[in-house]
């Protein structure tokens, strides 16, 4: 059974060492930096004889760091199922786009 998004939320505090983490925000929130900002993105179901047997939900982790050479997206990816999918820059920031399972 896929674990909830709340236990996600904070095991994603415990890397930042902050909760300066953000679950889909909307526009109108003023986000302080360094963060974490997530989303849901889909729901990975695999079948065994007709059956759902395991479920992961697959999650866009983005790190947002002042510093271009900060480790925090090392510490995201320590997570077991994570991988990088891409870097960039925005708005003087740095942004490190990660793909969870969990």
């Amino acid at each position: 059974m896929a674990k909830s998004r709340l236990e996600l939320h904070e095991i994603l505090c415990n890397i930042l060492g902050s909760r300066n983490v953000y679950f889909q925000p909307p526009s109108t929130v003023k986000m302080k930096y360094d963060a974490i900002v997530y989303s849901l993105n889909d729901n990975d179901v695999k079948y065994a004889d007709d059956m759902k047997y395991i479920g992961m939900k697959r999650y866009n982790v983005i790190a947002v760091c002042r510093n271009p050479d900060s480790d925090l997206y090392e510490r995201i990816l320590e997570l077991p199922y994570s991988e990088l999918d891409r870097v960039y820059p925005s708005d003087n920031l740095n942004h490190w786009s990660i793909t969870l399972y969990f």
